[in-house]
């Protein structure tokens, strides 16, 4: 993922730049978008050779390792124990419909059988085998849509050049051509797009890393949506989409909310949105990171992401033999437990007409707006006039009907203490 040094000059540069775009998306990727907001839930992984040092997917610039160092890592990277048809399997029973994987971080080594480069799984490991292409084949046995993450930024290749603002330990020579490095990314995406089946979405990140740089994002994206008009394209670059984007992404904050400094001046657009969080504090496997969140305070982050129209992308980091870390497995099999009994209110819905408030959020579908009481005030729940007749409300897990009052001030509805659920009350209004 990234670090914080905005530029605003740059940014406004960058945005600028990229507004000439035009860009009319095709009738398969607006019928992408509308699964896409209907799938609420999704899988992310960050998987690499940097997960056998265990300190994240940024080791190669925190610990200022050397490109020559650096490459001595694959020789130690042996996932004799992934399973993609576990991995899978643990997303589908936590209730999540696509799956986010790392194709290439800012390390530039890919995860696939890459033509174009050695510097591949394939190629310099001693699994020799391309788990891109096994875990695509599992999701589409599955069901589950496979998107990719794909890293702008390298610290390997040397006509990554100029340098940007990190990867300046690598030992790279003062010399590059740009543009060839532009024309093998877009290589890469090819090989990506033509040899893996249908793909779900490109999640790129790390073009904040050179703001003022030409990235020729309209012939990328292009592209992408000429082998795969259904393909969507997001862009991590913490502004307003670019014309070619397809959905809209925020790090570790809900649409809107800038509590972390990633999200920049990006305001809210119109595209399909997505917010994505780790389990624990890291992306990348983190042997000494003990901060995992609680299964609680996950289920209400995908309570409070519906409830501002978004998605909710969660991380996972596999360790270095291809487990993913039982602390992990365990949270996500209760979340699973909860979205199998609650997850209408959250599938296939859209932001509610109330919005966020102290005690929670809202989601509406077709005639039925749910109420998701986190963190209840009192034993009266004033809620906002919204402009619909009230037929009746009633709790979700019971169909209890519940006392309210409508008038000029909004709806006024009665909660007993005895239904209370400290994760999340859920009352459904039907208009």
């Amino acid at each position: 993922m990234t670090r914080k040094i905005l530029i605003p000059f740059l940014l406004l540069m960058a945005f600028q730049a990229n507004a000439q775009i035009k860009y009319t998306p095709s009738p398969e990727n607006l019928k992408s978008r509308e699964w896409f907001q209907d799938a609420r839930f999704g899988l992310f992984i960050h998987w690499g050779v940097y997960s056998v040092l265990g300190d994240g997917e940024w080791v190669m610039n925190n610990q200022n390792i050397d490109k020559e160092t650096y490459q001595k890592l694959p020789n130690f990277f042996n996932p004799v124990n992934y399973d993609p048809k576990e991995w899978v399997a643990m997303a589908k029973a936590a209730g999540m419909k696509y799956i986010t994987i790392t194709s290439k971080h800012h390390d530039g080594f890919a995860m696939f059988d890459s033509k174009l480069t050695d510097w591949d799984i394939v190629d310099r490991t001693p699994y020799k085998k391309d788990i891109i292409k096994m875990l695509a084949e599992e999701c589409r046995k599955e069901g589950i849509k496979l998107f990719f993450y794909h890293s702008h930024l390298d610290w390997y290749q040397e006509n990554y050049f100029p340098l940007g603002r990190t990867g300046h330990s690598s030992g790279r020579p003062e010399k590059g051509d740009w543009y060839k490095y532009l024309d093998y990314m877009d290589g890469q995406l090819t090989e990506l797009l033509t040899n893996y089946g249908e793909i779900g979405g490109i999640w790129f990140d790390g073009d904040w890393d050179k703001l003022d740089a030409d990235w020729r994002l309209e012939k990328t994206y292009s592209l992408i949506h000429k082998l795969q008009p259904a393909c969507m394209v997001g862009n991590n670059h913490h502004l307003a989409p670019f014309p070619g984007e397809d959905f809209q992404m925020f790090e570790k904050d809900l649409p809107g909310h800038n509590t972390t400094g990633f999200s920049g001046d990006s305001k809210v657009g119109s595209l399909p949105l997505e917010t994505c969080e780790t389990m624990n504090n890291s992306w990348g496997f983190n042997l000494q990171d003990k901060r995992y969140k609680s299964t609680k305070s996950i289920i209400q982050y995908i309570v409070k992401a519906a409830g501002y129209n978004s998605n909710f992308l969660l991380n996972v980091g596999p360790m270095p033999d291809g487990r993913i870390q039982p602390e992990f497995v365990s949270t996500l099999k209760e979340v699973g437990k909860w979205m199998e009994k609650y997850g209408e209110t959250i599938y296939g819905t859209r932001g509610g007409p109330v919005p966020p408030k102290s005690w929670g959020v809202t989601t509406y579908k077709n005639n039925k707006v749910y109420v998701h009481v986190m963190n209840a005030e009192n034993s009266n729940l004033l809620i906002p006039d919204f402009g619909k007749k009230v037929k009746g409300i009633t709790l979700f897990t019971t169909s209890e009907k519940l006392k309210y009052k409508q008038d000029t001030f909004g709806i006024t509805i009665s909660l007993p203490k005895d239904i209370a659920d400290e994760t999340d009350t859920i009352l459904v209004i039907e208009i």
